[in-house]
């Protein structure tokens, strides 16, 4: 990860730390974009990564997109849609990721910063922290459509109308976020969680996050026989029988990833 400059890489154990370094507010530049998307692309397929937590430096999470560096991205004919397409793409890039995300809001995010905090599997805020959607402001639309993972019908639409901030308490008020803490408490409990996934089997951390993301949007009846399906798979692999083993033998089980 030597060849990132908008985005700090680290690792942990098995849990990897990705820190959005964008200088002021970590706005969504083309760099930080497509470097997010190239890390977790790189993640997915790395053995010793079994969780991953995303953050941003300073005060800020992500201030949304890079509205000042928006004229030198786009300057002809088909420029406009291969910048949606990145954009879009960085989003998947954090749900397709095949390692669970935890999203450890540190300040504002707006925008595409709730697009990104949508598209991870967990989230914890710092009680500085805040979503909004400010696009009603610069004649522009954000995030919503992830937002709808989040908010109510009526919470969603105040925000994007009217460019209202929801702040972390209130965030844990509603359920969004598993906890609202002091800033310097953050990572820590950013870490214990993504730790506590880390130490699981990561076949069965892999195998359960993509089954949570293809069921998400299937009926009920679909999506259950789906899941079936993919117990039965999981319930097949050396980490499955490892940890009945050491289910009976009271111990705890040493996984493989296999």
């Amino acid at each position: 990860m030597d060849d990132l400059t908008q985005l700090i890489y680290a690792l942990d154990g098995h849990v990897a730390t990705l820190t959005m370094n964008s200088p002021p507010v970590n706005a969504l530049t083309r760099t930080l974009n497509d470097e997010l998307t190239l890390a977790l692309d790189r993640i997915s397929e790395m053995d010793e990564v079994r969780a991953v937590v995303l953050t941003g430096a300073g005060k800020v999470f992500c201030a949304g997109a890079d509205l000042k560096g928006r004229a030198s991205v786009i300057q002809g004919p088909g420029d406009l849609p291969a910048h949606s397409r990145r954009t879009r793409e960085c989003f998947h890039a954090i749900r397709e990721c095949a390692k669970p995300v935890v999203c450890a809001i540190n300040g504002a995010a707006l925008g595409s910063g709730v697009a990104m905090a949508a598209s991870s599997d967990i989230l914890v805020a710092s009680d500085k922290a805040s979503l909004g959607l400010p696009e009603v402001d610069v004649g522009l639309l954000g995030g919503c459509r992830h937002a709808m993972r989040l908010f109510s019908h009526s919470r969603l639409r105040r925000m994007a109308l009217t460019g209202m901030r929801v702040p972390g308490a209130e965030l844990y008020r509603l359920g969004i976020v598993e906890a609202c803490v002091a800033p310097e408490e953050l990572m820590a409990t950013a870490m214990e969680i993504a730790q506590g996934i880390a130490s699981k089997s990561p076949v069965s951390t892999r195998m359960g996050k993509h089954t949570l993301n293809v069921i998400e949007d299937m009926s009920l009846r679909d999506g259950y026989r789906y899941e079936q399906d993919m117990t039965a798979q999981i319930g097949k692999t050396d980490d499955a029988k490892e940890a009945q083993r050491a289910f009976a033998e009271k111990r705890a089980p040493v996984f493989t990833g296999r």
